[in-house]
């Protein structure tokens, strides 16, 4: 009788031990794992995928957070041996859009007499986000390359998980890598590679999450930036003959500067020089860094 139960025993521990090194009916499961059906956009569908090691009927149905059939993709369709793919666009069997949270799929092979449900959960999100505060520091840059004032930070805050979008018009200027929804990026004041001309700009911001929304137009944030190389304070000055009068020079660089045949360099912020001792209009000219600023000098 021992020896009946000993044979047993080592029998029941092969059939297990047989069972764990049998695989699994399916392999090379990949599930999206976000989804916005409205978003005009790669995840507006999410894609199942496995692979078949036997040929099969499959059933493969989606189910909410509370293990209730939502839609049924397919139903008992034979399969070959192979990879197979199904896509869900968020949507019940009667054609409505499910509400926002997480489902899962569930595959039901008959031939294997084998149900599971994938531990890989569709995240459907159908809200944009929103950028709940964004600033610019400091609003003047002068991107032209040597490393004074060549680029601007922008301190943001978002609503949810989602990447920076910094729009000129329709063009975007910048999307940012991490999807933090609090972080801080910079802007170099170029496009492909190319420094912007001087001048006032109106840059929106918004986001793209991880669904695929993005903000509407109507709720991005708006930032005023100024491209400014060298500029100066006045654009025209009243001064009499021979004295002496100052310009104000914004530059970040060593300037040059030209006046009735006189000219000269600097660097200070204000400069200093003596009319012309005849009576006229003259221009005076400040160089750097190949742009130029100017003024008109009427002489008396």
């Amino acid at each position: 009788m021992l020896v009946g139960l000993l044979f047993a025993t080592a029998a029941a521990f092969a059939v297990t031990e047989h069972l764990k090194l049998e695989k699994a009916p399916i392999g090379g499961t990949l599930v999206s794992k976000y989804l916005s059906p409205r978003c005009g956009c790669a995840s507006s569908k999410a894609a199942i995928r496995f692979r078949l090691r036997h040929h099969d009927v499959v059933t493969v149905q989606i189910l909410d957070a509370n293990r209730h059939v939502v839609a049924t993709l397919v139903q008992n369709q034979p399969e070959p041996k192979g990879r197979v793919q199904f896509a869900w666009r968020g949507l019940t069997d009667a054609g409505a859009v499910v509400p926002d949270g997480r489902y899962e799929p569930e595959i039901h092979l008959a031939n294997a007499h084998w149900t599971i449900l994938l531990p890989n959960p569709i995240n459907l999100d159908t809200r944009p986000p929103l950028v709940r505060a964004v600033s610019l520091r400091p609003s003047i840059l002068s991107p032209d390359g040597d490393g004074v004032d060549d680029q601007v930070k922008i301190r943001y805050r978002l609503s949810e998980q989602a990447h920076l979008l910094v729009r000129h018009g329709s063009r975007v200027l910048l999307r940012t890598q991490d999807s933090r929804p609090d972080d801080k990026t910079a802007w170099n004041g170029t496009s492909h590679g190319r420094p912007w001309p001087a001048g006032t700009y109106t840059l929106t911001v918004g986001a793209v999450d991880l669904a695929g929304n993005v903000t509407p137009p109507a709720q991005r944030k708006r930032l005023v930036v100024v491209v400014r190389y060298v500029w100066l304070g006045r654009t025209q000055i009243a001064v009499r003959a021979g004295a002496t009068f100052e310009a104000r020079v914004h530059a970040d660089a060593p300037y040059t500067w030209a006046l009735g045949g006189r000219h000269g360099r600097s660097r200070r912020p204000v400069l200093r020089l003596r009319a012309p001792s005849k009576g006229g209009s003259y221009h005076l000219l400040v160089r750097e860094s190949g742009h130029t600023a100017r003024a008109l000098v009427v002489v008396r």
